[in-house]
C-alpha cells in the first residue's frame, strides 16, 4: 500500500506494507543485549489460586509475567524524564507519529587520538563517535530530512542483538558531536549503542544533559519547558540498508514512564 507524504514542497511516496524494522527482538529468557549488567529480560507463566498460565503445563491459556528494564534490555526510546526530578513520560513526549530522518554510517575514534572532548576526562581504552564524522556523513544530506538522526556504527555485525556490553564497552558521543547534532536542528535521535554516554561516566551523562538542554549537574526544570526530544537506543541495521533518507516510525506502548521498549521502523522513498 503506497502513502503519499508531503515534506515542504516535494510529495514522497512510501511503501506501508514493507516497513524495515530496525529494533532488537527481544527474547525473554533468551540471547539479549545488556547494559550496565542488570538482570535479563524474563518471563514466566503466572500462578495463583490454583491457575497456571500456561497451557503446556495443563493451563487453559497462556498468561504470562515480564521483567524488563527498558533501558538496559533491548531497543528503547526515552526523554527528558530520564535525567531529571519530574515525572516526564515518554508517551506525552512522543507525539510524531512519523517523521523524517537521515541515516548514516561512523567510524567511532580512538577518544585519546580526537581532539574532541568529553566530562569525565577520556580514557585510554574510551571510543568516540565524532562531531567530524557526523558533519562529514550529512553534508550532502537533504536538509528537509534532518528531523531525526539515525546513526549505525562500525564495526557492524550482529553480535550487536546480543552483546554484553560490560565484556564489550561500547562508543560514546563527544560533546562536541552532541552540540552539533542539536544544532542541526534533530529532534530524535536514534543510535545502535546501549548509551550516547559512556557507561561508567561518574553519573555526570553529559550527552543526555547537552541534547535535552538541562544544565549540566541539574535533576530540574520547568515542566512546561521540558524538551520534546526523544532518544532512541541499542537498534541494530544491517548493512543491507543503504544511507540515506527514509520516514521512521517509532512505536512503543502506552507507558507513563520516561523510557518504553521501542520498535522504530523505517520506510523507504
Amino acid at each position: 500500500m503506497d502513502f503519499e507524504i508531503k515534506l515542504k514542497s516535494n510529495l514522497y511516496r512510501i511503501d506501508l506494507k514493507h516497513p524495515i524494522d530496525i529494533s532488537i527482538p527481544l527474547q525473554f529468557n533468551g540471547n539479549q543485549p545488556n547494559f550496565f549488567g542488570v538482570p535479563q529480560a524474563a518471563s514466566r507463566a503466572y500462578q495463583g489460586n490454583g491457575f497456571i498460565g500456561d497451557t503446556q503445563q495443563g493451563g487453559s491459556c497462556n498468561v504470562k509475567e515480564y521483567s524488563v528494564i527498558a533501558h538496559c534490555n533491548g531497543t528503547h526510546t526515552e526523554c527528558v524524564g530520564h535525567i531529571v526530578n519530574q515525572r516526564i513520560s515518554i508517551q506525552n513526549i512522543l507525539q510524531d507519529a512519523i517523521f523524517p530522518a537521515v541515516l548514516l554510517t561512523v567510524s567511532p575514534q580512538k577518544a585519546m587520538n580526537s581532539p574532541e572532548s568529553y566530562m569525565p576526562e577520556k580514557q585510554d581504552e574510551d571510543f568516540m563517535i565524532t562531531r567530524k564524522e557526523i558533519q562529514n556523513a550529512v553534508e550532502d544530506s537533504n536538509k528537509d530530512f534532518l528531523k531525526a538522526l539515525i546513526i549505525r556504527t562500525l564495526p557492524n555485525d550482529t553480535s550487536k542483538m546480543s552483546r554484553d556490553y560490560n565484556q564489550h564497552p561500547a562508543p560514546f558521543f563527544s560533546i562536541e558531536a552532541v552540540d552539533y547534532i542539536s544544532g542541526l536542528g534533530i529532534r530524535h535521535l536514534l543510535v545502535d549503542i546501549p548509551s550516547v554516554d559512556r557507561a561508567n561516566d561518574e553519573g555526570k551523562m553529559t550527552c543526555h544533559h547537552l541534547f535535552w538542554e538541562v544544565e549540566a549537574g541539574s535533576k530540574a526544570i520547568d515542566e512546561r519547558e521540558a524538551s520534546q526530544k526523544t532518544i532512541t537506543e541499542m537498534v541494530y541495521i544491517p548493512d543491507s540498508i543503504e544511507d540515506g533518507n527514509y520516514f521512521v516510525n517509532v512505536q512503543i506502548p502506552p507507558f507513563v514512564s520516561d523510557a518504553a521498549p521501542s520498535r522504530p521502523l523505517l520506510f523507504k522513498i
